[in-house]
């Protein structure tokens, strides 16, 4: 089924969710959604699926003047990626990289706190783990977010979108076991021209999914 462009990201995850359900070893898996944008897309789809969701922390580098091109990022774990192509390129240097990851890590921090709460990390060893985000452009964070995980040693890592820049489909099907994305445009752009609401997650709503997703999977409730 082709789309011109997503309503928002829940029709976006509940979209994603359509070509998951079926597919051979996804049942139960644990659903790790790349806060924020990611969350409202692995809502819907941990549910389909229906196995837990989490999140799994990345935060994007982004280049000073221009932070919506990345030149790398860092997850939870110590894990940081740099896209030497753009900092070669642009001629980023050493202190400016310390100086951004250094911030980014505060946000990092605040952010495990804020929706974990002390929780543990999800436990994935042994198991299926479907990385979930609203989309992938470069896939910087994506990348950081696969290298950290493949240290908590899941039995197969599965990445989730609904819409990608072509090469970087491809690039991550080198990457992981598999790739499922509905929607890869050429020309891409940007993820954001790809839903007619694009407006930022907040923490609040993250919080809120995480909780929803975890009564869902206790059992039935009254209705709010």
């Amino acid at each position: 089924m082709k789309h011109e462009a997503y309503r928002d990201r829940r029709e976006a995850g509940r979209i994603l969710a359509d070509r998951m359900e079926g597919l051979e070893g996804l049942s139960g898996a644990v659903v790790l959604a790349l806060p924020r944008g990611g969350v409202p897309v692995g809502y819907e789809v941990a549910r389909r699926l229906k196995g837990p969701l989490d999140v799994f922390l990345v935060r994007k580098l982004g280049v000073p003047g221009h932070p919506e091109l990345a030149f790398g990022a860092i997850a939870t774990g110590g894990v940081r990626m740099l896209n030497r192509d753009v900092v070669d390129g642009l001629r980023i240097s050493r202190e400016v990289v310390d100086e951004v990851t250094a911030e980014e890590a505060e946000e990092l921090a605040r952010r495990e706190s804020a929706y974990h709460g002390g929780r543990p990390p999800p436990e994935v060893r042994g198991k299926t783990a479907v990385l979930v985000d609203d989309g992938l452009a470069t896939g910087a964070s994506m990348r950081a977010a696969v290298a950290a995980l493949r240290r908590l040693g899941p039995a197969s890592i599965v990445v989730a979108v609904p819409v990608a820049a072509p090469s970087t489909v491809e690039e991550f099907g080198r990457l992981v076991d598999r790739v499922v994305c509905p929607l890869a445009p050429e020309p891409f752009r940007a993820v954001g021209l790809w839903y007619e609401d694009f407006s930022q997650t907040s923490d609040d709503e993250v919080r809120e999914l995480l909780r929803r997703a975890e009564e869902e999977r206790a059992g039935p409730s009254n209705p709010a």
